[in-house]
């Protein structure tokens, strides 16, 4: 199906005024399709008029305009023409509409735990007319007025509230004008939790295999709605627009939820089976108030092309993270933040596929959805952030707020935007938002020692020069802890301050409050010193920052991965926050180990490492988990990790749920001292989605032809597969352990991969070619493969994925070469 172009869209937009969709479903037809029937009015502009609707069934059995009947054959790509259109309009589309399997359009799973059938409908960019005919575009907003047709035993949800009219028939009411990419539909035997909180009617939703875990943490969510609520009605002086707000945790969902109007639908992970960290527990929390942002930033006011996304993405996200810091009982978002989003955007923001946060010039829909990114989301909320210290708070939410009065119920762009903040009295946003938002690449920021002073020194990307201001504290520490610090704004490339490092604090640290958007360089003297002053660092953010800075310089061959191992075994088993640590060993056992070393430098290192951690760690605490898990995904001692399977030997305080079960399973897996029957017998106690999911990468795990030549027809050739099954198959594929079998199928990637399109679309294209990515064949045989895909006319969700693929292998080869790896 071809993209839907910012062109076509104005287009339409210009002739087209969408008054409504009537939808009904029957979802009793059978276990492959549904049955769809969608009445739309519509005015057209420009009586006599052509234009085309978007559909995309299984079967479309009959259209109407205006009561006479077009030719259902002329549908071609998901476009039906309509031509001599009248002033006001009725088209009527009746057509069988596939469930699938891939997240995208009305998704259906079943349950192995119990075999109970659950639903969701993600409309998400272009999968609507995979539900109901439409015109498919953000700016064509219209009111939605549902009936399903269900099995008696079902809840059914959507945007509007659900009655249930008669056994198995439901009528949900007519919503506000909304986007086709937010209207969703939630249906199944879901187990319900429901409440109110000031005059809102909530609700949390579950599959049964699931209801006792929610029970147990329903009053932790619910608080934490309740008070992102709150706290949004103060920010904004807007009352939620939407009525009901529930929230359905379901199953096999892509993204990490969707903030569907009056019906967000999460992954259903969120809801948790077993002991998590207090960083897991706070990221749902900052996931939940992200979605709950959207209700305004997005749903009320929605961007008007794709090319604005970050109107919708960079401003939840910085919500998220402030009115979690503000008004819930999280503690250290902003810790989260430097450690875990920034450097996703970070990495973002220095690969060839960078892009501007906003005006990201996507010509076309399936482009704008690459560009969901670190870019859209961290890089865009560190720009607000520093937009609001900028502005003040008092202009910076005026500004806010007359924007969500101004095109409330309607489209904005970032103009809009920039006009309210200006109103309520900012000046030269057109410069800031130039610098920051309008041009990509990231920044480098170093301290450089001088005779009783420092120089900070910026530097530029150099594709992408600017004369970006920052604004930021330079602090030195010592063993004792912190020293004398500077705030700086630097708007040159060299800026020389009062502040200078000694021997009691000699450690030197530009950007100590992650305050801007900058990579930091540490001088020689900061490093030679950070094994002994790091554990020292009181505040979690600044050793955020350092850390980041560390990494960065491994990346970047500046600083030997050999060396970053002995700053890690010195000062990691001293590090006390849980998010800070899973960060940590997981960038070391992904990127050190196989990739920047090769297994015989680092492996049984980073196992070492782990294991010395966990042996620091209390007893049940969050910390424990942490380092477990990094036991538990580098661990070389097979016989350790079977007694842990196995219930003895575990360290005292550790609680070995299924999820931590499965992870040692995965191990032994790759290590070759487990097989087949061990993962059917513990499938046998976890009949769960996510058991299946849990044994589809253990299987993949395994280190024999057979098992990775089925693993490998899973990920290239099946196209009935779930989207998480074939997720899990793609991690467990590639290990560095497995070159000797798994070096075959290097060049199979890049010629196999490339044409799933002719089975799989959306989402699950580009996920999976992300994850089924050789990462570990590092070798610029594996880039020339790379690039010569690339050269190729391939789906832009792939190219894309190869791309960054392929920049994290330039990355790693080039490592490899400046230290002899």
């Amino acid at each position: 199906m071809p993209s839907l172009t910012v062109a076509e869209a104005q287009e339409r937009a210009a002739l087209l005024t969408v008054e409504g969709y009537a939808v009904d479903l029957d979802l009793t037809v059978g276990d492959e399709v549904f049955a769809s029937r969608t009445t739309i009015a519509l005015r057209c502009a420009e009586p006599g008029a052509g234009t085309f609707l978007d559909v995309q069934p299984h079967r479309l059995l009959s259209v109407t305009l205006n009561g006479e009947h077009l030719d259902a054959g002329s549908l071609v790509d998901g476009r039906l023409p309509l031509t001599g259109l009248a002033a006001d309009n009725e088209i009527v589309v009746d057509a069988e509409m596939a469930y699938s399997h891939d997240g995208e359009g009305l998704h259906r799973s079943v349950d192995p735990a119990d075999g109970n059938t659950y639903l969701y409908a993600m409309s998400f960019l272009d999968a609507a007319p995979r539900i109901f005919g439409c015109f498919d575009q953000p700016d064509l907003k219209a009111p939605y007025a549902f009936t399903v047709t269900a099995p008696p035993d079902w809840t059914v949800l959507g945007n509007g509230a659900a009655t249930r009219t008669e056994p198995g028939r439901w009528r949900l009411a007519t919503t506000k004008p909304l986007s086709t990419y937010f209207v969703t539909l939630v249906a199944g035997p879901y187990h319900s939790v429901r409440a109110e909180h000031d005059g809102i009617p909530l609700g949390l939703h579950v599959s049964q295999s699931l209801a006792q875990h929610l029970d147990r943490d329903a009053e932790e969510i619910l608080r934490v709605t309740g008070q992102a609520l709150d706290e949004y009605h103060r920010l904004f002086g807007i009352r939620y627009a939407f009525g009901e707000y529930h929230q359905a945790f379901v199953p096999e969902f892509n993204a990490g939820a969707m903030e569907n109007p009056g019906c967000v639908t999460f992954r259903d992970q969120l809801i948790f089976r077993g002991p998590v960290t207090d960083g897991e527990r706070s990221n749902r929390a900052r996931t939940i108030v992200h979605e709950m942002a959207h209700q305004w930033f997005g749903d009320l006011v929605t961007m008007r092309w794709w090319d604005d996304l970050w109107l919708n993405e960079s401003f939840a996200e910085y919500m998220a993270y402030r009115v979690c810091e503000a008004a819930t009982d999280v503690a250290d978002s902003w810790a989260d933040f430097a450690f875990v989003r920034k450097r996703w955007g970070m990495d973002a923001d220095q690969r060839p596929s960078t892009h501007p946060v906003a005006g990201n010039g996507a010509a076309d829909a399936a482009s704008a959805l690459n560009d969901f990114d670190g870019i859209s989301y961290a890089k865009g909320a560190a720009a607000l952030k520093q937009l609001n210290a900028y502005l003040g708070d008092d202009v910076f939410l005026e500004g806010v707020r007359r924007h969500l009065h101004e095109h409330s119920l309607g489209n904005a762009t970032l103009a809009d935007l920039l006009a309210a903040w200006a109103s309520a009295g900012a000046v030269d946003l057109e410069g800031w938002a130039g610098q920051w938002l309008r041009r990509p690449g990231i920044d480098t920021i170093e301290a450089v020692r001088t005779d009783g002073a420092t120089e900070l020194r910026r530097t530029p990307p150099a594709s992408f020069p600017a004369q970006r201001l920052h604004a930021f504290t330079v602090a030195a520490y010592g063993v004792t802890g912190a020293g004398p610090q500077c705030a700086v704004q630097l708007s040159d490339d060299r800026m020389t301050i009062g502040l200078n490092a000694d021997e009691v604090f000699p450690v030197l640290v530009p950007d100590a409050y992650d305050d801007t958007w900058a990579k930091v360089r540490l001088d020689p003297s900061s490093m030679a010193a950070l094994p002994a002053v790091l554990p020292r660092i009181d505040n979690v953010v600044t050793r955020a920052v350092v850390w980041n800075a560390v990494r960065s310089a491994v990346d970047d061959a500046q600083l030997s991965p050999l060396t970053m191992l002995d700053v890690l075994e010195a000062a990691l088993p001293d590090e006390t926050e849980d998010v800070a640590l899973t960060s940590l060993l997981d960038w070391t056992v992904r990127s050190l180990r196989g990739r920047y070393l090769g297994l015989h430098q680092a492996g049984q290192r980073v196992a070492d490492l782990a294991t010395t951690c966990l042996a620091g760690a209390g007893p049940g605490s969050s910390i424990q988990l942490a380092a477990a898990r990094a036991v538990a995904g580098s661990g070389t001692d097979a016989d350790l990790l079977r007694s842990w399977l196995e219930g003895a030997a575990a360290p005292d305080g550790l609680v070995l749920d299924l999820d931590l079960q499965w992870a040692l399973l995965a191990r032994l897996c790759v290590l070759g001292a487990a097989g087949s029957d061990a993962i059917e017998q513990q499938l046998r106690t976890d009949r769960s989605t996510k058991g299946s999911v849990h044994a589809a990468r253990c299987r993949a795990s395994l280190p024999d032809e057979d098992a990775k030549a089925t693993a490998w027809r899973l990920i290239s050739e099946d196209p009935a597969v779930s989207n998480y099954e074939l997720y899990a198959t793609c991690q467990g594929f590639w290990h560095p352990e497995h070159d000797a079998v798994t070096t075959a199928f290097v060049p199979r990637y890049f010629s196999e991969v490339p044409v799933t399109t002719r089975f799989r679309s959306g989402w699950v294209v580009g996920e999976s070619a992300r994850r089924a990515f050789p990462a570990y064949a590092v070798s610029p045989a594996t880039l020339h493969l790379a690039h010569a895909a690339l050269a190729e006319p391939i789906d832009s969700g792939v190219a894309r994925s190869i791309a960054d693929g392929a920049d994290d292998l330039r990355r790693a080869v080039t490592v490899r070469a400046a230290f002899a790896g």
